[in-house]
């Protein structure tokens, strides 16, 4: 797609963006209805099916962006999309007037350590010297995955009463529910073909997504990790954004906190598909150092989220939530930086 001019690379990713967005809405109701049906529930599950489901289109385009050779579009995607996410927590608690924080169990604290640990392996990976090599890919990416499995078993544990006594505990993340009515009306074969159909389209769009967005990188000469960390992470999260307002909707505050956090954790888990995917070598020992600010500031966010989740108390400013427009502010300071950085890489 290099050979294209940029304004049809830019049709193409319009393109493509909008039917990965479509078919990672329809992945993230279908995922919940099978989940309510099946009777599925619970946290690994719910981890499985929900955060899977919607995160589901930046595991299919960073795969394609890493089969493409573009190892800094495929990471920057991973960090931008659970940069967005927390992002797109914060907003949802600024337009809930500082209703979701607070309204949720300490048991997220536990949950919110797992992507912030996960997303500092990644960045220590980044910046340190190369390390063990399996076949082609780091030893560091599949070190995130055990780490990923031995934290989801850790907060499956029983979880003792908290401060917030009047709050359930225990299951963190779990089918959500936030499907239509007339959408729980469809039979369960036709959610089936529906999820097979919408899963089939994300991996057919997902590389169109990041050749395109590859495309765009060389033609502008602003760099693919701002690119991944933009464009490609504000396409893919959508399906994570449209989930977890449902869910705020219907006053399942904690399924929302616990869907963005939980796709933070899997979006780490997705660096072993792209390193896979990148056969020249480790894919975290060849992007540019400028991801590691991008991890830093995921971690950042998700760090902030997580102090107001602790906090557990409204502390409204003339009508807003100071945490949450922090987030906000860090969300687009790191943008910007991350703009200036990769323009002058």
């Amino acid at each position: 797609m290099n050979d294209l001019s940029l304004p049809a690379l830019l049709v193409a990713f319009a393109v493509a963006a909008a039917v990965v967005v479509a078919a990672g809405v329809v992945l993230a109701r279908s995922g919940d209805t099978i989940a309510e049906r099946t009777g599925l529930g619970g946290l690994f599950i719910g981890m499985l099916l929900l955060a899977g489901a919607t995160s589901l289109p930046e595991l299919a385009t960073d795969i394609s962006a890493a089969l493409a050779g573009a190892p800094d579009l495929a990471v920057g995607d991973l960090f931008g999309s659970s940069m967005a996410n927390m992002a797109i927590l914060a907003s949802i608690d600024l337009l809930h007037r500082g209703r979701v924080w607070p309204r949720v169990g300490l048991g997220h604290a536990r949950l919110a350590t797992m992507p912030i640990s996960l997303t500092a392996l990644a960045v220590m990976a980044i910046v340190a010297p190369p390390g063990i090599v399996l076949g082609w890919v780091g030893i560091e990416t599949v070190v995130i995955v055990i780490a990923y499995v031995a934290a989801v078993r850790w907060i499956r544990r029983p979880l003792g009463r908290g401060r917030r006594g009047h709050e359930a505990v225990g299951e963190i993340i779990a089918p959500t529910g936030w499907t239509l009515r007339s959408y729980r009306t469809v039979r369960t074969r036709t959610v089936y073909v529906q999820f097979t159909i919408a899963s089939i389209a994300v991996l057919l769009f997902a590389p169109i997504l990041a050749l395109s967005g590859q495309g765009i990188a060389a033609a502008t000469g602003i760099g693919e990790t701002f690119v991944g960390a933009l464009l490609l992470a504000g396409s893919t999260s959508l399906p994570e954004l449209v989930a977890s307002i449902a869910a705020v909707r219907i006053g399942a505050y904690e399924l929302a906190v616990g869907n963005l956090f939980g796709s933070n954790a899997f979006n780490m888990v997705a660096l072993l598909a792209a390193d896979l995917a990148y056969l020249p070598g480790p894919i975290l020992a060849a992007v540019s150092p400028v991801q590691a600010l991008a991890g830093l500031g995921a971690i950042l966010m998700m760090a902030v989220a997580l102090a107001a989740v602790i906090h557990g108390e409204e502390t409204r400013i003339r009508r807003l939530e100071p945490d949450a427009v922090l987030v906000l502010v860090i969300w687009a300071s790191l943008l910007g930086a991350i703009y200036v950085a990769s323009g002058a890489h």
